[in-house]
């Protein structure tokens, strides 16, 4: 494979904004330059593109303002690049892949992703299908009730039905579910917007806290046991790694439990039986391919008291930063981050191929 000019896509209007740019970071500096051009597309919050000319061991906003400029992806599939605004024209700088380094809503949704189909230009990780299904809590529950996949009870709920009727929606939160429950908006990542209820008030609030990051909601039954992560890397023929266990003070993995919490704990490899090694790693390899995912994703499961291995959620495009899952289970299987970063620009470019080769 010879140089390849990679546009890395960072930041974006996303509750995850600063998770972003944390993990761009990680993937920019296990980037070889002998093997790659590499050009850091900043979003902010508000929505520009700038493209960052400065030190790639120098990215933070003080640099982006003072060493970019504004630049666009074209959609013209002739241009294939990047649009740099230079005075009043517009310079044309192809590209060969995007690695879109963006979480939650505008960039891990599908939105972003079909940018990229309309430009023709190759990208890592899932299409605008597999992307927006993954991302929304409410399909992905339902396609793996349907695939067979176990998981804990849940009940998906709207805004307007609140807007309708409040108190009908809580007594059937309360015979469907039961408390404590936990109330999540269906498209959003981190863990934002999520609650815990213990009862009718709480329930409410929780709803009321949730519908204002998405107007779908899931309310799931609170399973009570270990929290357990799997990473998948590959496109038709995937490879899922070993497992991790994610342990934590709070009450639940929220925000703050996974990224400012001194508490929290990553653990690599999780020690539980190698046959509930071996089914998570199948049940995290059906739910990828189910929601017809590509490139990467990192599967969450619970591991419940009695022994049951109940499918959470999945992300498809998992934090890389210093403290993240994804990256540290394949190191436990030999891999290094630049491996990784290798292997998922190259499962790009090649559209379709098997990850074990």
């Amino acid at each position: 494979m010879g140089k390849k000019t990679i546009a890395v896509i960072f930041g974006g209007a996303s509750s995850e904004h600063e998770i972003s740019i944390k993990s761009a970071r990680t993937i920019i500096a296990n980037m070889d330059e002998s093997k790659y051009t590499i050009l850091p597309v900043f979003i902010t919050t508000d929505g520009r593109w700038l493209l960052y000319d400065g030190s790639k061991d120098n990215l933070n906003p003080v640099s982006w303002e003072k060493y970019a400029t504004s630049a666009i992806l074209s959609p013209d599939t002739s241009h294939k690049g990047l649009l740099r605004l230079v005075g009043d024209k517009f310079k044309l700088i192809q590209i060969d892949a995007v690695f879109p380094v963006l979480h939650g809503k505008n960039g891990e949704d599908g939105t972003i992703q079909g940018l990229f189909e309309l430009a023709g230009i190759p990208y890592v990780g899932s299409g605008v299908l597999g992307s927006s299904v993954a991302m929304c809590k409410a399909f992905t529950n339902m396609i793996a009730e349907e695939t067979g996949i176990n998981q804990v009870d849940f009940l998906v709920a709207t805004k307007s039905e609140m807007e309708a009727d409040m108190d009908a929606l809580l007594k059937s939160i309360r015979y469907k579910i039961g408390y404590p429950c936990f109330v999540k908006p269906s498209n959003a990542g981190s863990s934002v917007g999520v609650s815990m209820a213990k009862d009718k008030k709480s329930l409410q609030k929780a709803l009321e806290e949730a519908v204002l990051h998405d107007d779908l909601i899931v309310v799931e039954k609170r399973a009570v046991g270990r929290e357990l992560e799997c990473s998948v890397l590959g496109n038709e023929k995937a490879i899922a790694s070993g497992v991790g266990e994610i342990t934590f003070q709070r009450e639940f993995y929220c925000y703050d439990a996974k990224y400012d919490c001194e508490g929290s704990q990553t653990i690599v490899p999780a020690d539980v039986p190698a046959e509930i090694v071996k089914e998570i790693q199948e049940q995290s390899l059906k739910i990828f391919h189910g929601l017809n995912c590509k490139g990467l994703a990192r599967v969450d499961f619970f591991l419940s008291e009695d022994g049951q291995v109940l499918f959470n959620e999945i992300n498809t495009m998992p934090g890389f930063t210093n403290i993240s899952m994804y990256p540290m289970l394949w190191h436990e299987q030999g891999m290094t981050t630049a491996d990784i970063v290798d292997r998922l620009i190259e499962l790009a470019l090649e559209g379709r191929d098997d990850a074990g080769e």
